[in-house]
């Protein structure tokens, strides 16, 4: 159904300021973190699209100085979240950290699990079979963190492991403050929208249903994340959000995650992709293309969408 959890305006936080110590960057559809250690250094959280590097570099340079950061943390490797990692780690010299569970797809072995253009009813999802596969090749850069949970770089933070949009998906939580930086395990507007996507209407919603391949484990990581009452909400997709009412959306969403994220079909909706440490073991059969007429005319309104986003941005 994928049905989305209105949040009103008095909940949204500013990117330069989602709370203390940490500022987002949104680059066209996706956002990266910066996250302030208690000692002046910082911790990058995820690396944007492909081509977003030089963006990202004079962001940091604008918020942080000329420092670099003490390391790159993934929540996970797709295509947004890790496109412009390589070029960063390089540049700046700094080690990046992601679950095991990730490292097939930020060390060349393997893809992650295709797409489904058939859930979640936008343009975003239809256009899911042009979006990059590829992984990312990390070689001896990328690491994984740590078995006890700490973050690197950043006391008093904690990963906490949210498998269901992917099998290594990772979120952020402070407990000093109950901030939480989620990744895509819960976004903040409809990203199977494009409509969505631009106006960035406040809405609280499960992972991105077209890249999301195991539903039971997505459903038990969101419970996971309401169980901790953030007062804080920082996801990859959508505008920081606060208070009260982010916090009773999340509960209900985990009440009613089936209903409401779940989608009712699609290669994934009952049966979720295998995957161990060298990456995709097997897959539920594909159903039929039958939308690929509509694909086509998708991904030509998508170039256009992209060019008038990239022109807005600049």
């Amino acid at each position: 159904m994928n049905r989305g959890l209105r949040l009103s305006a008095e909940d949204l936080r500013p990117m330069d300021n989602v709370a203390p110590g940490i500022s987002g960057l949104r680059i066209l559809l996706v956002n990266v973190y910066g996250i302030t250690a208690p000692g002046g250094s910082w911790v990058l959280v995820d690396a944007g699209l492909p081509f977003a590097d030089e963006r990202i570099r004079h962001w940091a340079r604008i918020t942080r100085g000329a420092a670099a950061p003490a390391c790159i943390v993934l929540t996970h490797g797709h295509f947004d979240h890790a496109g412009a990692v390589l070029e960063l780690a390089g540049e700046w010299d700094v080690p990046v950290y992601a679950h095991r569970l990730e490292m097939p797809y930020l060390t060349g072995q393997s893809s992650y699990p295709p797409p489904d253009p058939e859930v979640g009813g936008g343009m975003m999802s239809l256009l899911a079979p042009l979006y990059p596969k590829k992984p990312v090749d990390l070689g001896d850069r990328v690491r994984e963190l740590p078995g006890d949970h700490s973050v690197p770089g950043l006391p008093g933070w904690r990963w906490i492991h949210t498998p269901g949009h992917t099998a290594g998906h990772i979120s952020l939580f402070r407990d000093e403050d109950r901030v939480l930086v989620a990744g895509d395990a819960v976004i903040t507007t409809k990203q199977e929208s494009a409509f969505a996507v631009a106006t960035q209407r406040p809405e609280l919603h499960g992972p991105p249903a077209y890249f999301t391949s195991d539903w039971d484990a997505a459903r038990a990581s969101v419970r996971e994340l309401a169980a901790l009452s953030p007062r804080v909400i920082a996801a990859g997709h959508g505008l920081p959000v606060a208070g009260e009412e982010a916090e009773v959306s999340l509960r209900s969403l985990a009440q009613h995650f089936d209903e409401w994220a779940r989608p009712s079909a699609g290669r994934y909706a009952r049966q979720p992709a295998v995957t161990g440490p060298r990456g995709v073991v097997s897959l539920p059969p594909a159903r039929a293309r039958k939308a690929m007429p509509v694909i086509l005319g998708a991904a030509a309104l998508g170039v256009a969408w992209y060019a008038w986003s990239r022109r807005r941005a600049s």
